[in-house]
């Protein structure tokens, strides 16, 4: 073997095997087929060697990234990377002269300017990037795990294509574990052949949560982990020992913060507690804020359920000051408590509905009068004037309620609050009516 190949083997040797096993090519690439199938959009703009600004969006471990590098290398262009995360204006200025260099040359070579991470440029930097990709200087292929609707400024945005990449599947895994097992050269660094059970496979696949950077970086432990034990059989304790504890993929700032948070909601208020229990879990285990789901079911008490079951709003408020009190880990009992509680508490939205219809009068109408005998006299000349005259005071009659108007004049007839018939408002529901045809 020539010197040369023996460093670079060497050096290869030295790289993780996330870094050996990275696609050189888009036929390398698993999944994304909506792209790089041959009905992708991608495969079509290939056809003519020529790409428009794009916006990569997907989790991580998709390949966006990889996807970048092997679009420009099929492009025959020229690739300038950075990172937002240490990249300011003066590298963008940077890589702009470069790509006006090689404008200027004979035989000039298209730059693709690659920014990693774009979400992390904040107005000012995207700005800075706005005028040179309008003018064609550099063609910009920007990488985010964010919504690029939230978190790319408008202008820029208008000038790019977003892409979406989709999570790999379990079948993609499957490959990426065969071909890194097999390929003796840039897969698992082994003197023999290992082979993976299928329950430690399954594992492997499942703790990855989508990833396969992750799914490669645990896939390596494991091996080493089996041949310290001189097993060529990687089985489910290795497996096991390199995963450890999962992290949970939840941005808080993110796409997986409203995801998960409005999963949460929405399966509290489709009565389903396992649901609910599911992602509040996911929510915890990922680190998010216990406050930020205390507040979004103490929300939930009144907007979902209302009078339904006045007990919820009291259920969630305990919740929140028992957390207060207890904090974590036991504090995670109180929020599961409060969480179940909600789910299977009967549902109604009377509350939102009658709050949303008195504001659209209010909005409409305006300070209307309010009605004199229902004002307050605290002096001689407002008794004078009427207020509070002919008042009935409900106290003094059956029941304790006489039926007189409260709503201003151009109001009289609104129904606001239209209590439903479950749980406790169809209590409310009886005595209202009740009230109404004993007077």
């Amino acid at each position: 073997m020539k010197e040369k190949d023996l460093f670079e083997q060497s050096f290869m040797h030295a790289m993780p095997l996330a870094a050996r096993m990275r696609p050189r090519s888009l036929e390398e690439m698993v999944g994304q087929e909506h792209l790089l199938g041959k009905e992708g959009l991608l495969s079509k703009l290939l056809e003519r060697k020529v790409l428009p600004s794009l916006i990569l969006w997907g989790p991580p471990g998709s390949g966006k990234t990889t996807m970048a590098e092997n679009l420009c290398h099929k492009v025959e262009g020229k690739l300038i990377r950075i990172s937002a995360v240490m990249a300011g204006v003066k590298e963008i200025r940077e890589a702009v002269l470069s790509a006006e260099k090689s404008r200027q040359q004979d035989f000039p070579l298209k730059t693709y300017l690659f920014v990693d991470e774009i979400h992390r440029f904040n107005r000012a930097q995207q700005d800075a990037l706005l005028p040179h990709v309008e003018a064609g200087v550099v063609t910009l292929i920007g990488a985010t795990t964010e919504n690029p609707s939230f978190c790319v400024n408008t202008p820029l945005l208008s000038r790019c294509r977003v892409l979406v990449l989709k999570p790999l599947e379990v079948d993609h895994f499957h490959a990426l574990i065969a071909r890194a097992l097999s390929d003796s050269r840039r897969g698992v660094q082994s003197d023999t052949a290992l082979d993976l059970e299928d329950v430690a496979r399954d594992l492997l696949v499942l703790a990855s949560s989508g990833d396969a950077r992750i799914l490669l970086s645990t896939l390596e432990v494991a091996a080493d982990l089996a041949m310290c034990a001189k097993s060529s059989v990687i089985n489910l304790e290795h497996v096991q020992m390199a995963v450890g504890k999962r992290l949970i993929a939840h941005d808080k700032m993110g796409d997986a913060h409203y995801n998960v948070a409005s999963a949460f909601i929405k399966s509290m208020r489709g009565s389903d507690p396992d649901a609910a229990c599911h992602y509040l879990v996911r929510m915890l285990e990922a680190g998010e804020d216990p406050r930020f789901i205390l507040r979004r079911m103490a929300i939930f008490a009144s907007e979902d359920i209302g009078n339904a079951d006045p007990q919820a709003i009291q259920i969630a408020a305990a919740a929140f000051q028992i957390f207060e009190w207890v904090g974590m880990p036991e504090g995670y009992l109180s929020l599961t408590q409060a969480a179940t509680y909600l789910a299977c508490a009967p549902k109604s939205n009377a509350v939102m509905t009658a709050y949303k219809k008195a504001a659209s009068d209010v909005e409409k109408f305006g300070a209307l009068p309010v009605p004199l005998h229902i004002c307050n006299a605290p002096t001689g000349m407002m008794k004078n004037m009427g207020y509070g005259k002919e008042y009935c005071y409900p106290h003094d009659y059956k029941n304790n309620y006489i039926e007189q108007q409260y709503l201003p004049d151009k109001l009289v007839g609104q129904n606001y609050y239209m209590p439903t018939r479950n749980g406790y408002e169809r209590f409310i529901v009886e005595r209202l009516g009740k009230l109404k045809n004993e007077v």
